[in-house]
């Protein structure tokens, strides 16, 4: 019954998300804190983009019938000098810039790793998935990993060697490297076993993806992006990471976008994957498998093709700026003074659209009022909710585009008028 009355409550609550917010700030008597809630650091720390709320329901669900028969998940006994036997001769891929640049674990935290293992404290699995040529891509266990191969064989991570460092128990350690330990610990270090899930090749990538979703990882989990990224080698790694670098990205957003847990590349690749393919060609279904194809299809662009887009993008981020000012991919209402966070659904939307226009049209749109014309949209229940609520569903996806698309030319048209074109 209470689930019945609770079921009935979301259905009566017409208001929209912003009128929501509001509402329950101004309950807990937190009328200035950020008006949305917003995706936080590895660390903790509030970021400045905005969390995407899903439906009422479990989205990490799996939801094509796959045949279990093809899913196929390995787990194994290994020990450490297998692990780096794999690090040297490259069949271990740690995706080096996968490493959470505010979350790098410190000297301390990684020689009390090493601590542990010696005291033949268990650590916690590793989770890796197997590529075509029998080579492990790690997602779930990198920076352990890292510990460990820059304490006992550096030269394998290309890493400064660690020094033992704030130990707990074996403080005579202290400032002890790997060549200082005893044949006998060295040993103990080496035939360590460690726990090893391997998701083989031939299991559906949606199915990987979910997987990962799934697991913990020291009470964080991982990003969507971040799995993505650790799975889909090649250049859609790099190209993301150089674009969401530039100057121009930066200074769209704010230099506001904290790209520690991969934010800032899952909305170049947002932008990518719908500049590649229309919005109203996307089809129902998972959005995360969506972005996971526009990575493989980065991963097969021809030079001409990459430079394009590149420019493309940087034309859009200028853009932006020129015509919404410091409240560029942000939610916003008459006379707002607080900027709103970024806002991921809306970055694609106007992006993709200002990067749809001629030249002579984003000059039109620098000298109109769109941020007015803007703030009317936001009074819109049914367009605030497609950028807030289940973005990833295809008749929302249409609903920003096109909302954006209309905006946009509703102000050449007047622009335009005013100018006597």
């Amino acid at each position: 019954m209470a689930a019945l009355e609770e079921s009935q409550g979301r259905t009566r609550d017409q208001r929209s998300v912003f009128e929501r917010y509001q509402d329950a700030a101004a309950d807990a008597g937190e009328l200035e804190s950020p008006l949305f809630s917003v995706e936080v650091t590895t660390d903790g720390r509030l970021t400045d983009i905005e969390r995407e709320e899903a439906e009422d329901v479990v989205i990490e669900q799996i939801t094509s019938p796959f045949d279990p028969e093809h899913i196929d998940i390995d787990t194994r006994t290994t020990t450490v000098d297998l692990l780096l036997s794999r690090l040297r001769n490259e069949m271990i891929d740690l995706a080096p810039d996968f490493q959470r640049k505010a979350g790098i674990w410190t000297d301390g935290k990684q020689s009390r790793l090493i601590e542990s293992l010696l005291l033949r404290i268990p650590i916690p699995s590793f989770y890796a998935a197997e590529k075509k040529d029998g080579s492990w891509a790690v997602v779930d266990g990198i920076q352990r990993l890292t510990s460990i191969a820059r304490f006992v064989e550096p030269e394998a991570v290309g890493a400064d060697p660690l020094k033992l460092t704030g130990l707990e128990y074996l403080r005579n350690f202290e400032g002890t490297g790997f060549a200082n330990l005893s044949g006998k610990l060295q040993i103990r270090l080496r035939e360590t076993e460690v726990v090893v899930h391997v998701i083989r090749r031939g299991t559906p990538e949606p199915v990987m993806f979910n997987v990962f979703a799934r697991i913990n990882t020291g009470g964080e989990p991982l990003t969507r992006q971040e799995i993505r990224h650790a799975l889909i080698s090649g250049r859609a790694r790099t190209l993301l990471a150089e674009l969401a670098e530039t100057e121009e990205f930066r200074r769209a957003t704010g230099y506001s976008v904290v790209g520690d847990r991969m934010a800032d590349r899952e909305m170049v690749l947002r932008f990518l994957a719908f500049r590649m393919t229309s919005p109203h060609a996307y089809k129902p279904g998972d959005f995360d498998a969506f972005l996971a194809e526009a990575m493989h299809q980065v991963n097969r662009l021809d030079s001409a093709e990459e430079n394009r887009l590149r420019t493309e993008f940087l034309t859009a981020m200028l853009a932006a700026e020129e015509v919404f000012g410091p409240h560029a991919f942000r939610k916003y209402r008459r006379n707002q003074q607080r900027k709103s966070p970024i806002n991921k659904a809306l970055f694609e939307a106007v992006a993709v659209n200002l990067a749809s226009l001629g030249d002579d049209e984003r000059e039109v749109l620098g000298q109109a009022d769109v941020l007015d014309a803007f703030a009317e949209l936001m009074e819109d229940v049914e367009f605030e909710r497609a950028i807030s609520v289940g973005t990833g569903d295809a008749r929302k996806v249409r609903k920003r585009f096109d909302a954006v698309k209309e905006l946009l030319e509703t102000a050449l048209s007047e622009g335009r008028s005013r100018a006597g074109q």
